[in-house]
C-alpha cells in the first residue's frame, strides 16, 4: 500500500480521493501542508522524564468528528486557521528553534490524514543534524497496514483510545466501527513496540479520556486494553474533560466529571493489573484549554 495523497487510503475512510487534484474526502484536505501549530508542549505524560517538553506539531483537520474535541479550533475548523504553516522551511525552522532547547522529543498531532507530510518533515530534519525522536499522537482511527509502515520511523505510539461501545462512538464523534479499528491499530502498535516497553522508555502509551455518564464505556475499554493487547502497557487515564463546542448543547456531556466517576475507572484500572503509567486530578480540566488563536495555545 502507497502512503500517497493520489488516491487517498491513508485512514479507514479509504476515502480514495485524489488529493493532489484537490479531491476532498472525510477530512476535507487537500495535498496542501497545513500545520495549524508548532508549539513547545509539557504535555500530559512526562514522556522523558524531564521537565524539557516535547515540540508538538500540530496538524489541522481529523478524520474523526468528536463533539467535544478540546481542538476543535484546527480539528474541525469553520474559519481560517490563524498563523498555519503551509510550507516545509518556515516548518521545519520552528522545529529546529525549539529543538535547540534541549527538546528531545518530536511529536505529530492528529497525523493521519498527513503522513507524507510528517515523513518529509522527519527527512529535512535529519537532513538539519537533527534526530529527535517521534512521538505519533493519533486518535487510533488508523489503518493497520499503514502503521506497518510507520514503524521504522515510530519511537513513541500515543494513541487515544476513546470507546469500546461502537454505537456511543457513532453518537460523538460521527464514526462507525471505531472499536473493532482502534484495538487493531493499538494491537499492532503493542507488536511493533512490545519489547521496547520498560519503565523508563514507554514506547506505547494508551490514552483513554474518561467521560461525564460514560464510566461503562471506560471500564470496557480497560477490559479491552486488557484482553487484547496487555497490562504491561501505559495507560494515561485522563480526567481533564471539559464540554467544549457542540458538548456543551449535549446534556449527558455538558459537564466535568465527578470524583465517584472518576475513582470507580480508577478502582478497575487496579482491579485489572495496569501498574504503569499516569492519572491526573480532576481540576486539571483547568490547564488542558488550548487556544490556538495564540502561538503557543497552552500558555
Amino acid at each position: 500500500m502507497a502512503i500517497s495523497f493520489t488516491n487517498c487510503t491513508l485512514c479507514p475512510h479509504r476515502c480514495s480521493v485524489n488529493r493532489e487534484q484537490g479531491e476532498l474526502g472525510f477530512c476535507r484536505l487537500n495535498a496542501g501542508l497545513h500545520i495549524a501549530n508548532i508549539s513547545l508542549h509539557k504535555g500530559e505524560e512526562p514522556i522523558d522524564g524531564s521537565e524539557n517538553g516535547v515540540c508538538n506539531v500540530f496538524f489541522s483537520h481529523c478524520n474523526l468528528r468528536c463533539v467535544y474535541c478540546q481542538n476543535y479550533q484546527i480539528s474541525q475548523p469553520q474559519t481560517v486557521i490563524p498563523n498555519e504553516v503551509t510550507d516545509y522551511e518556515t516548518a521545519v525552522g520552528q522545529i529546529i528553534s525549539i529543538l535547540r532547547k534541549n527538546v528531545d522529543f518530536l511529536g505529530f498531532v492528529s497525523p493521519t490524514s498527513h503522513i507524507p507530510h510528517m515523513l518529509r518533515i522527519i527527512e529535512l530534519v535529519h537532513e538539519q543534524g537533527f534526530f529527535p525522536k517521534i512521538i505519533y499522537n493519533t486518535n487510533a482511527y488508523e489503518m493497520v497496514e499503514t502503521l506497518q509502515q510507520l514503524e521504522p520511523v515510530v519511537d513513541i505510539y500515543l494513541p487515544d483510545f476513546k470507546y469500546a461501545d461502537d454505537e456511543i462512538g457513532k453518537q460523538l464523534s460521527g464514526i462507525q466501527n471505531y472499536s473493532k479499528i482502534a484495538i487493531s491499530a493499538i494491537k499492532e502498535m503493542y507488536r511493533q513496540k512490545k519489547s521496547q516497553i520498560k519503565d523508563e522508555n514507554p514506547a506505547l502509551i494508551i490514552r483513554h479520556l474518561v467521560l461525564p455518564n460514560h464510566v461503562e464505556n471506560s471500564l470496557a475499554t480497560l477490559k479491552m486494553i486488557a484482553k487484547e493487547c496487555s497490562t504491561d502497557v501505559f495507560v494515561s487515564l485522563m480526567s481533564q474533560y471539559f464540554p467544549v463546542y457542540k458538548a456543551m448543547g449535549i446534556k449527558k456531556i455538558n459537564r466535568a466529571i465527578t470524583t465517584t466517576e472518576y475513582n470507580r475507572v480508577l478502582d478497575v484500572l487496579d482491579e485489572l493489573g495496569f501498574e504503569r503509567g499516569w492519572t491526573q486530578l480532576l481540576e486539571s480540566n483547568d490547564y488542558y484549554q488550548p487556544d490556538f488563536t495564540k502561538e503557543n495555545p497552552f500558555e
